[in-house]
This record gives structure tokens, sequence and C-alpha cells, in this order.
């Protein structure tokens, strides 16, 4: 058994190192985790790394493959919260920049090199609350949504480019305890929105969601989704992304964590657990593993499909 230094049974980390906002997808067959890099206190990472695995259990690191500072001439730090998609065999990187800013930046392979837009898809101000977790999510007629915010949340179909979007058309609201990180996934015709209330400092920092029959709403709430499990070492469960197995209906959470142990709002990890969609439509509350890959996702091989978000 590993020990780690404060005497405690060291617990298996996903990825070594600290890290958080996961966005976990599929792009032809494989599975790609981008994450904020994590470990300062003041949250001031300055580029992006991308993670590929083929079953969730062994994992590729492929390096930095955006950085503020050598690829923009508007941003130089805060990066946070990235989250990709495909189209058209491009790969479109959204992310968090000078702690109230939305980019976007462009690559033709899902590990980059990534080209910046040039300036912020979203700048400080915008839009009522902070411009902060961008997340995208691709319905199935193929029309793609970009949500995010910080105290008020906003959603927006984005255009064809998938680096525009017509401003007369964002939705915003406040979903009950609403935080931060909005997420859209839909499963058959119900729509599936979910949020992380409370600081990410703070231990109880979760996830709550809701359903509705469209993207837009109107939302009904059922409450909280994910949270800490004290008893296992286990807190400040949030900042989350859901991504279906293609050609299957298994589902995956992924979402950040302290670090265990010790571990602070500053020095988090990552985990992934099934996520289980119930057949009155609902979501059941998922129980977070003490080992961040839970032994049963190693049976997740993912067969080839162009992209899954």
């Amino acid at each position: 058994m590993n020990i780690s230094n404060t005497g405690e049974p060291a617990v298996p980390t996903l990825i070594e190192g600290y890290y958080a906002d996961p966005h976990l997808c599929v792009f032809d067959g494989r599975f790609y985790l981008y994450p904020t890099t994590d470990g300062s206190d003041s949250w001031g990472a300055t580029s992006f790394k991308a993670f590929s695995s083929p079953d969730l259990i062994e994992w590729t690191d492929h390096g930095v493959v955006f950085s503020l500072p050598e690829h923009t001439h508007w941003a130089r730090e805060h990066a946070w919260a990235p989250a990709v998609s495909e189209r058209n065999g491009n790969y479109f990187l959204y992310y968090t920049a000078e702690q109230e800013n939305i980019g976007v930046a462009v690559a033709s392979s899902p590990t980059g090199p990534f080209a910046d837009l040039g300036r912020p898809l979203i700048a400080e101000g915008d839009f009522p609350g902070r411009a902060i977790d961008p997340n995208i999510f691709v319905d199935d007629d193929g029309a793609a949504y970009l949500c995010w915010g910080n105290g008020i949340a906003h959603t927006v179909p984005l255009n064809e480019d998938m680096t525009s979007f017509d401003a007369s058309r964002v939705i915003s609201w406040i979903p009950t305890g609403f935080r931060e990180a909005a997420n859209l996934h839909r499963r058959g015709d119900t729509y599936y929105l979910s949020w992380s209330e409370n600081d990410t400092r703070d231990e109880n920092y979760r996830v709550r969601y809701a359903t509705s029959t469209s993207p837009f709403g109107p939302w009904t709430e059922h409450g909280v989704l994910l949270e800490k499990a004290p008893q296992w070492g286990i807190r400040a469960t949030g900042h989350h992304s859901i991504v279906r197995i293609p050609h299957s209906d298994d589902w995956l959470i992924a979402y950040h964590r302290f670090a265990i142990p010790g571990g602070t709002g500053y020095r988090r990890e990552l985990a992934i657990d099934p996520l289980l969609h119930t057949d009155d439509g609902l979501l059941q509350k998922v129980i977070p593993s003490r080992e961040p890959t839970v032994r049963d996702l190693a049976t997740y091989h993912p067969k080839t499909e162009k992209a899954s978000n």
C-alpha cells in the first residue's frame, strides 16, 4: 500500500498533478480530457493541456495545446475552464481568460495547435454577471449552444462558424443556487441543465440539475446531483461535464474535488463516475467514488464516431 506524506493511505489519481474544471469528450473513438491547470493560489494558470485515453484508465499527456501568452495578444493569464467541440473537421476550444472574458481558438486536431480568434468571443461587461466557464452543447439536429456565466447563467445558439452568435438570442436566468459552470446535455426528448453552487473553495461546492423539453427551458429543478462524501475524504465536488459513450446509453460525469488528502480550492484533482438516467427521465444521484476512476469504467471503449459532446 502506498502511504501519503500525511500518513494516510494514498489515493490513486486520475491524472497526476492538480487539475480542475474537466471537459470530457469523445473524438474518433477516443476520450479527450481538457482541464484547468491547478495548484496556484491565485488560479493563475496561463495555458491548457490535453489528455487522451482509449479506456479512461491509461492516459496520454499531449502537453500544452494552447497558451495565452504565446497564442493570444489580448490575454496573459487566468486560463480557466476549457471546453472543446468539433465541426466539419475543425476543433473549437472555448476558454476563460483574464478572469472575465471568454475566448475561442480553432485547430484541425483535438490536440492543437489552436489558433485564437484574435479577440474575446464574450468580453467583460458584455452581459450581466461574470463571463467565465464556457460549455458547449451540440443538439441532435447539429445546432450548437454555448453556456457560460457566474452569478447569472446564459445560453445562446452559435452560428454555423462556431465562433460567433446573435447577441439578441442570448437567454439569461438564475437557477437555484447558481454559482457557475452551467452544462447542457440531452437524452431522448429531455434536456438536462446542471450547474455548480457555492464557492469552489467551499467543501459544499456541488452540482444541482433541472430538466426541460427545450434547451432554453423553462426548467423544472430536481435538487442535488453530486455532492461531498466527507466520510471518504471527498469534498467540493463540482464544475463538471457530461458525455455519452457513442453508440450506447452509457453516460459519464467528469468533475473536480479537493485533492485527497489535504487539497483545497486551489489544489484540486479530477474524477469520473457513471451518470445514470432513470426510467422517469430524471438523474440518479451520483455517489462519488474514493478512487477517481471507478473500476467499472475500464469496460468503456468508445467505438469510432466523429464527435460526441
